[in-house]
């Protein structure tokens, strides 16, 4: 079974993917990065519940297949005080990238495929088996 997050040595390995690339190091930067790159509405509300809606939309991106690669997962979210802010985050993206797996051609939403690349990093290899989410 493929995994929703990838670690990869470079965004070269998702070729055929409409790439966001995220530098952040703070959960507003995310938001920021995240919305400038995959051009969210105007309505989106830089927090976790507009975030998902918009990810669980993406009918404005022509690509079927979308990656959010994190250039940077040694320091991604470093900066937050609060470490289950970082925790909250990887666990909605994973659940809204396998709810993808679930959409079909007669949905109103047209099928995406989403998945989150991270860099190599011991850091975040360490947090997503720490979360039990898989990678690859």
């Amino acid at each position: 079974m493929n995994s929703n997050f990838k670690i990869v040595s470079n965004k070269s390995a998702l070729l055929g993917y409409q790439i966001a690339t995220i530098d952040a190091i703070t959960l507003r930067e995310f938001y920021e990065e995240l919305a400038e790159q995959l051009e969210f509405p105007d309505y989106f509300g830089f927090n976790l519940d507009s975030l998902d809606e918009c990810l669980n939309d993406l009918s404005w991106i022509k690509n079927k297949k979308i990656a959010i690669y994190i250039s940077d997962s040694a320091n991604f979210l470093a900066t937050e005080r609060n470490p289950e802010k970082l925790e909250t985050l990887l666990d909605q993206l994973d659940a809204t990238c396998e709810d993808w797996h679930w959409v079909d051609e007669d949905d109103e939403i047209p099928q995406k495929e989403l998945i989150i690349a991270f860099s190599e990093s011991e850091r975040i290899k360490s947090l997503l088996a720490d979360l039990g989410i898989d990678f690859d």
